[in-house]
């Protein structure tokens, strides 16, 4: 699972569109530990690290050179996941969020990421207050039951607290260093986030709809 406590950014280097899905390229700078399987969240998108090397050098399950730091590495997207997310839209040169998997013995921030993507949200607002920023979202048909005030919600693999919720919007408050750490520096009023509500919200409306059904 991920916290939704992003590590950096990094670059779409290439990306090349197959029959069955569509499959990226990705810089990273500081990754040192990726390894073939390794699950890795995108923009809060869980996906699989396939191969991953550096400069033009291929390194995957058959290992490479010792000593070397990838610097980038690749993830196919399939059909499914391209058409659930606005991955299948992004372009060379442009930043995603990336976070490896907490480790078992790892300190917990954040809240409880899967990975997986419930919709897409836009972006309505965004606004300066002080030194930090306040970006209001809307809340896509059917999700609104999963978002309360002071609840955890995930935008673009990000762990955030809803500010305010109202109506079909919601605000979340952003401070400074998840400003310049993340991608959200480079997000416009009708920019596309993705959106995955709290985990646990779906578990208790499981379990409630369990017993109503009983009755």
């Amino acid at each position: 699972m991920f916290t939704g406590i992003v590590e950096g950014t990094g670059a779409v280097r290439e990306r090349t569109e197959t029959d069955d899905g569509l499959r990226l390229r990705i810089g990273v700078d500081g990754f040192d530990d990726l390894h073939h399987g390794q699950s890795i969240s995108v923009s809060g998108v869980c996906l699989t690290v396939e191969e991953y090397g550096t400069g033009g050098a291929v390194e995957a399950s058959d290992g490479g050179e010792a000593g070397d730091e990838p610097d980038w590495f690749e993830v196919f997207l399939a059909s499914e996941t391209v058409a659930k997310t606005y991955l299948g839209d992004v372009r060379e040169g442009d930043a995603v969020n990336v976070e490896r998997a907490m480790p078992a013995d790892g300190r917990f921030d954040g809240h409880v990421v899967q990975g997986h993507v419930d919709t897409v949200a836009e972006v309505r607002g965004i606004e300066r207050v002080g030194e930090d920023w306040r970006f209001t979202f809307a809340i896509p048909e059917g999700h609104g039951d999963y978002l309360v005030d002071k609840g955890s919600v995930t935008l673009d693999g990000i762990s955030l607290t809803v500010a305010e919720k109202r109506g079909d919007e919601f605000d979340v408050a952003i401070i400074p260093t998840t400003y310049d750490l993340t991608t959200l520096s480079e997000k416009s009023v009708g920019d596309p986030v993705h959106l995955e509500v709290d985990v646990i919200a779906k578990y208790v409306e499981n379990m409630l709809d369990g017993y109503a059904g009983a009755d």
